[in-house]
């Protein structure tokens, strides 16, 4: 199964899998135990430095460092954010307004990526997701 698979992590999928793998689905764990290829996106990037910096997520030392030992720990893969996925991201329905959340999508629309999240609202995007 997941030899083939491209996961796309979205933000709390990451920090779930790095600091309360509990918290992930038996679903979306044995998807990441067994997938080759599993990335991590700018987007998610983005999203915990706004949200360290205003001090609405905590983090064991400052995102620069613990976001690129996790990526090292965990063999992923980065993703750039592109020009086509901010196009995306404007031809999406409005489903909701999170700019992060949009961007996710439109780059596993964009990459043929299945998303691992449990936000309910992405899983009504016409996008593949798993948990």
């Amino acid at each position: 199964m997941g030899n083939r698979l491209k996961l796309l992590l979205d933000t709390c999928s990451f920090i779930w899998l790095t600091c309360e793998s509990e918290k992930l689905s038996e679903n979306a764990r044995e998807a990441i135990d067994t997938c080759r290829d599993i990335l991590l996106s700018d987007v998610s990037v983005w999203e915990i430095c706004t949200k360290w910096q205003t001090k609405k997520l905590g983090l064991p030392a400052p995102p620069r460092t613990w976001i690129e030992e996790q990526a090292a720990v965990w063999q992923l893969t980065r993703l750039p954010i592109r020009s086509g996925d901010c196009y995306r991201s404007t031809e999406l329905p409005e489903v909701h307004r999170d700019p992060f959340d949009r961007l996710l999508v439109s780059q596993a629309i964009e990459g043929g990526l299945t998303l691992v999240t449990p936000d309910e609202w992405i899983h009504r995007y016409p996008v593949n997701v798993l948990w």
